[in-house]
């Protein structure tokens, strides 16, 4: 590696590597020239656009390039018969699962990255996320996810404050809980609204508002016979639909079942636990039996954190089967599959004990114990873990490098060194979900542990810091991928406040201060929560449609760029027509010359 690096500096100084495709030690001569010629021929000859277009864009070109690159004629990858290709089959693909190339990466830009670094991180100070720094480096869709963990952040605030002297003054009155819950309702609704208007202005200034999946390009897992899409005309692999829908509902459906049953059996198991514990202390009353309470839901929360990551895969893996032919329809199919078996994972023992059991100590001991623990767990897992692993390989790097005889590439050689060796980031996705467990233990049950929002708050202003260090200095870059929302994550938040109306009117008709105005009529009881549920469900929907999804004036901005496009393709027909008018005389006066 070091004599290519080398080489490159000396025939061109100007050279500045934008991504590495790391091939494996043993790949033929003959392998290399064939994908080496590939990659050439996609090339299309331009303009030098190194002032139009950011670091991060040119590399997300790369990768579109790269990832589109298919089989055409060829039978076999060069060099290897046993790497079968046929039409349509993605080349990159093909070469990774054949372990001739190990990676694909994009390198940092040093100088770049450590400016980002001080206006992030760096300095801990509470303040405002260069947003926009973000989207330069790393693209629209990871600036999104830091927007709205801060906007998320601030958002807790309210109810942090409002739970904190709830939780000091009127801890054991559970009378109290109905002002709470009230205003979890309005709450949870009107941030999700004030989140989409925040969210059209920043990608308005980006340029991806008006972003457009419908003709996206297949995804490189995608397979099928090769043919010509009826649409746009393209040559790209097709898959008949029916055969998906048949993995889907014959296959996936089923594991997914089978699934959400083990999750509920082990949560049997840990209530069965929690038996056991409670007569323990009942029975010898020490000081050590208090604190052995806690344990079960200790285990308990450990063990849904396992289970959670173990389910990821086997979805993963089933999801890639499936063939989706877009990216967006694999990732849409993902989260709902993965949504599913947490939301059950997590909230199915709260549930159970606040609407079968109706313990509101033991909901408020269980909550406070699966927040607490699930938010240290994932500070370790995603962070300080991956942090220490990644420290010592530096060091490592950096002696085998001081070892080595300097020359010109020494700093490139040793920064694709160190930077292979990173671990990769696998998108935003478990970040999303640590977000929306997060709004579901606050907005479904804060009532009972009014301190939840507090925690939360506590742990996002940690992991704002965590999540811009792992981004920087823990994984490798990831190639930026432009967005024009946060995509199925808002309606998943959206479906999570609907439930949690559903939960507060329930618990708040279980309140002994409501119970006491119907003490023998419980049906009156009922329909009348019924019907607060309801109203307020309807109040919610409207709320939604009264506030805009886009500022006012982002809404004249793009009626205004409406206009002057369409401005402009009037006048491009007009001046069509001219010309048309200006050619007929012409040919008229040929006809009549001959």
């Amino acid at each position: 590696m070091k004599v290519t690096l080398s080489a490159l500096n000396t025939s061109e100084s100007s050279f500045t590597p934008l991504v590495v495709i790391e091939l494996a030690q043993d790949v033929k001569e003959e392998t290399k020239e064939w994908l080496k010629n590939r990659i050439i021929a996609k090339k299309k000859d331009g303009d030098n656009n190194d002032d139009f277009l950011t670091m991060a864009e040119c590399q997300f070109i790369i990768k579109h390039e790269l990832e589109n690159l298919r089989a055409k004629d060829e039978k076999m990858i060069p060099g290897y018969p046993q790497a079968k290709l046929y039409p349509g089959k993605s080349l990159l693909r093909r070469l990774l699962t054949s372990g001739i190339v190990i990676q694909v990466f994009p390198l940092h830009d040093n100088e770049a990255l450590k400016k980002l670094e001080d206006t992030w991180y760096t300095r801990f100070a509470l303040k405002y996320q260069p947003i926009d720094s973000i989207r330069g480096y790393f693209g629209e869709t990871i600036a999104l996810y830091f927007g709205f963990l801060e906007y998320f952040t601030f958002a807790l605030i309210p109810m942090a404050v409002i739970g904190l002297p709830y939780y000091l003054f009127v801890w054991e009155d559970y009378d109290k809980y109905v002002i709470f819950a009230s205003f979890n309702l309005i709450w949870s609704t009107v941030i999700l609204e004030v989140w989409k208007r925040g969210c059209a202005d920043m990608t308005y200034r980006w340029g991806t508002l008006l972003m457009k999946r419908k003709f996206e390009e297949p995804r490189p897992g995608f397979h099928g016979v090769l043919g010509i899409n009826p649409i746009t005309g393209k040559e790209e692999p097709l898959y008949p639909s029916y055969k998906r829908q048949l993995r889907i509902y014959l296959v996936s459906l089923p594991f997914v079942c089978l699934c959400l049953y083990f999750s509920l059996y082990v949560m049997m198991i840990y209530f069965d636990l929690e038996v056991w514990a409670l007569g323990l202390h009942e029975n010898s009353g020490s000081e050590w039996t208090s604190v052995l309470l806690y344990v079960p839901s200790i285990i308990y929360a450990i063990v849904i954190e396992i289970m959670n990551r173990l389910y990821r895969y086997a979805a993963e893996f089933l999801t890639s089967w499936e063939n989706h032919r877009l990216e967006s329809a694999y990732q849409n199919h993902l989260i709902l599959k993965v949504l599913v078996f947490n939301f059950l994972n997590c909230f199915a023992s709260l549930f159970y004990i606040a609407f079968v059991l109706k313990d509101m100590k033991l909901l408020r001991q269980s909550l406070a114990t699966l927040l607490i623990t699930s938010q240290i767990l994932n500070q370790i897992v995603e962070s300080l873990l991956p942090y220490w692993l990644q420290r010592k390989h530096g060091v490592r790097v950096k002696r085998k490098m001081q070892a080595l005889k300097a020359d010109i590439d020494a700093t490139l050689h040793e920064q694709v060194i160190l930077e292979k060796e990173m671990g990769t980031y696998l998108g935003t996705f478990d970040d999303y979900l640590e977000l929306f467990l997060q709004f579901g233990y606050v907005s479904l049950f804060s009532c009972v542990y009014p301190l939840a929002a507090a925690f939360a708050v506590l742990n996002n202003f940690t992991e704002v810091n965590s999540d811009a260090l792992k981004m920087c200095r823990v994984f490798k870059r990831p190639f930026s991928e432009p967005s024009a929302n946060i995509g199925v994550w808002q309606l998943a938040f959206e479906t999570m406040s609907v439930i949690s109306v559903v939960t507060n009117c329930a618990l708040i008709g279980m309140s002994p201060q409501v119970n006491a105005i119907f003490p023998e009529s419980k049906a009156d009881l009922i329909l009348i929560v019924v019907a607060v549920e309801h109203a307020l469900l309807a109040l919610k929907f409207i709320l939604a449609f009264a506030i805009p999804d886009k500022p006012r004036h982002i809404q004249m901005k793009l009626a205004r760029l409406e206009f002057e496009s369409l401005e402009a393709l009037k006048q491009q027909q007009m001046k069509l027509v001219t010309e048309n008018l200006k050619e007929e005389p012409k040919e008229s006066g040929k006809e009549k010359a001959t």
